[in-house]
């Protein structure tokens, strides 16, 4: 590892009466940079889909399924970099790591912008692709670490559950973005190098306010300055878990763990399923313009601002912290918004937006909660590696297969093939959620 991304060392205790103004001014601060930063995660994460028509357009050699490829190769290793950097997220500073990968995703991205000959290979749109997944994989990890050292267990929920809007802004501003540099320089590569030009400058900006832990700015554990101790919560809590310890002691051997990231995967296939081909969807099925799918794309992701966040609150209050039933809760509408959307065949583009809306605004719920669930679930200096894990799920068995699946179902069965196995991800979503019913945050003694 280099040595820039290494933990940032413990600095000297700061006055008392200098701790509640700084600690405020630092929490607004570091949640502002890791919310920004996530955000710019997803302006150069799902450029590639934005472009399928226009390359199917251009380059008539290539399937859907065969450009679905180069999705999965993202998903694929998304997936697995998400695991494992979250272990080494764990044992390192966020202030440089969530930067880092930003700016090397937006380097892939200029790429494909400007590179045209790129197109000419399937393989490598496919490696591109993929190292875009990899460097991608660095955002949620450094999140998750942040959250956990800068919020407390009571209020973890309603923080993450704001946090997670990141991913709705970001994803309904990559599509407007694209747009915007479309429009401006009148060429479809700026789908990618306009987005990685803004993504860019974000990354410079997280880098000015995201810190490292509360102890490495002069300040007490959380847990020490919101007088909020998980049950069992001692000094072991504050410090870094070994490889070894972090796998095989907290996460490999947590069941529970296993039972969110299995239902993990299928709620990702559901997510991407729906997103990643929304514009393809509906610019060959329907013959819908690109900017009219760009505003259907743009509604699904808003949709699911207020969706998630109240999920978080229902999460917190409602349910006493525990996050099993509302994720169950929300599968249900998104079930039937999935029926109406599918069944649209030949209707018009409002009922399209419209079942979009009602998915997005209770797909993203769910999505939160099982990632919030995995940091519940562990002491906090495995927090990046238990996202990473139920991510590693989600993305490698959901993700992925949303992308060549997804294009070859459309292929071989029809929109309607892909929509049915859509509602059977819903129901076993449920259905492993469900196992986990009797997780309460505050009741796990590894919990900190």
């Amino acid at each position: 590892m280099f040595a820039f991304l290494k933990p940032a060392p413990q600095a000297a205790r700061l006055p008392v009466d200098q701790i509640d103004p700084v600690y405020r001014r630092l929490r607004f601060q570091v949640f502002l940079g890791i919310f920004i930063g996530y955000a710019a995660y997803y302006l150069v994460r799902k450029n590639f889909s934005l472009a399928i028509p226009d390359i199917l357009k251009d380059y008539p050699q290539y399937s859907k399924a065969q450009l679905g490829t180069a999705m999965t190769g993202l998903s694929i290793a998304y997936g697995f970099s998400k695991f494992l950097m979250g272990s080494v997220s764990d044992r390192s500073n966020p202030r440089y790591f969530l930067p880092l990968g930003l700016l090397l995703s937006c380097g892939v991205l200029f790429a494909f912008g400007f590179v045209r000959e790129i197109y000419l290979s399937l393989t490598l749109m496919i490696v591109l692709q993929t190292l875009n997944g990899w460097f991608n994989g660095m955002g949620w990890a450094p999140c998750g670490k942040t959250v956990v050292h800068w919020f407390s267990t009571k209020e973890r929920g309603r923080a993450l559950s704001i946090w997670n809007v990141a991913h709705n802004i970001g994803g309904a501003m990559v599509a407007t973005i694209a747009l915007w540099g479309v429009w401006i320089f009148h060429d479809w590569g700026a789908k990618f190098y306009f987005n990685a030009g803004v993504a860019s400058v974000i990354a410079i900006i997280a880098f000015i306010l995201i810190r490292d832990t509360p102890q490495s700015c002069g300040l007490p554990p959380v847990e020490e300055y919101k007088q909020d101790y998980p049950p069992n919560y001692s000094a072991e809590h504050e410090r870094t878990f070994s490889f070894k310890e972090i796998f095989f002691e907290h996460v490999f051997t947590n069941k529970l763990l296993w039972a969110i990231a299995t239902a993990n995967a299928f709620v990702y296939f559901v997510r991407y399923g729906v997103v990643d081909w929304i514009p393809t969807y509906l610019q060959t099925a329907k013959n819908f313009s690109f900017q009219q799918s760009s505003i259907a794309w743009a509604c699904f992701e808003w949709a699911a601002v207020p969706g998630t966040i109240l999920c978080g609150w229902m999460s917190d209050k409602v349910f006493k912290s525990r996050r099993a039933p509302a994720t169950i809760l929300f599968m249900i509408p998104t079930l039937l918004g999935l029926i109406v959307y599918g069944m649209n065949r030949n209707g018009p583009l409002w009922i399209d937006i419209t079942a979009l809306i009602v998915i997005g605004f209770f797909i993203y719920g769910p999505v939160m909660l099982i990632g919030l669930q995995a940091l519940d679930m562990v002491p906090k200096k495995a927090a990046g590696t238990a996202a990473g894990f139920t991510g590693f799920f989600g993305y490698v068995f959901g993700s992925a297969f949303a992308g060549t699946g997804v294009g070859w179902i459309a292929d071989h069965w029809g929109w309607g093939g892909v929509i049915t196995t859509m509602c059977v991800c819903c129901v076993l979503t449920i259905v492993f959620s469900a196992l986990t019913l009797g997780h309460r945050a505050e009741s796990s003694s590894s919990l900190s």
